[in-house]
């Protein structure tokens, strides 16, 4: 076999799969439990249209939760919404069995709501982007 590199922003459906594939099967080798990669999405949305306003979207694996993403819009923040979902969020995680909980938020963004969370910084990427920093946070989930 002769391999070749190839870059692109424009990747071909099935790409991702063709490299994460062989890469969980590695993982799962060698980890001390298999992979369990299951979504963990809650929806914020408009009561009378459906239309989706906000949420989370996150997962769960290897026994932690992460968040890839949280938005609550201007008019319902301050009020609990955040917290709810969030709270939610773990308490689902408890459910599946996860131990500990991930995310990352910027210094712009809300690490004092997080930290009222209970979630702690273990890393901190200065001048991204620049000016600012990317702040990864945890937290030990118990039920």
């Amino acid at each position: 076999m002769k391999p070749k590199l190839t870059l692109t922003d424009d990747p071909k459906p099935g790409v991702r799969d063709a490299i994460v594939g062989p890469l969980i099967a590695f993982n799962n080798c060698r980890a001390s439990q298999p992979e369990n990669h299951r979504p963990l999405v809650i929806i914020l949305s408009d009561q009378d249209s459906d239309e989706i306003i906000g949420g989370l979207w996150g997962a769960t694996n290897f026994s932690f939760m992460h968040v890839g993403l949280l938005f609550v819009p201007d008019s319902l923040r301050g009020i609990g919404f955040g917290r709810r979902i969030m709270l939610q969020a773990e308490q689902e995680a408890i459910a599946r069995g996860c131990r500990g909980a991930w995310l990352d938020t910027y210094s712009f963004q809300a690490r004092t709501f997080y930290e009222r969370l209970g979630y702690s910084a273990f890393g901190i990427l200065d001048d991204y982007p620049p000016g600012q920093h990317r702040i990864f946070m945890q937290k030990a989930l118990t039920g």
